[in-house]
């Protein structure tokens, strides 16, 4: 096969899309327009402010306060209990 056998299948009028994609231009840029819509609001979802990231730092940020509030009620106990010790040795 030479160089013009294969020029002769592709005809001339054909848009560039429609020669190697098999799409008219139009039908090319509402897809391209999809796929970029598509791709933008998958960013978003990822990275936005109302994103998985967010989330899971929300949550890592809820375990740390609730191992806060655990060890301060530890420690609130235990000076009430040397609190009311005191008292009681002062009251004697």
């Amino acid at each position: 096969m030479r160089n013009e056998e294969l020029y002769q299948d592709i005809d001339s009028s054909q848009s560039i899309t429609e020669r190697y994609l098999g799409l008219s231009l139009e039908k090319f840029f509402f897809l391209f327009l999809i796929v970029l819509g598509v791709g933008i609001y998958i960013g978003i979802l990822l990275y936005g402010t109302n994103s998985l990231e967010v989330l899971f730092e929300l949550q890592d940020y809820e375990d740390y306060l609730q191992t806060e509030v655990s060890r301060l009620k530890n420690e609130n106990s235990e000076l009430q209990r040397e609190y009311f010790e005191l008292k009681e040795i002062s009251a004697q």
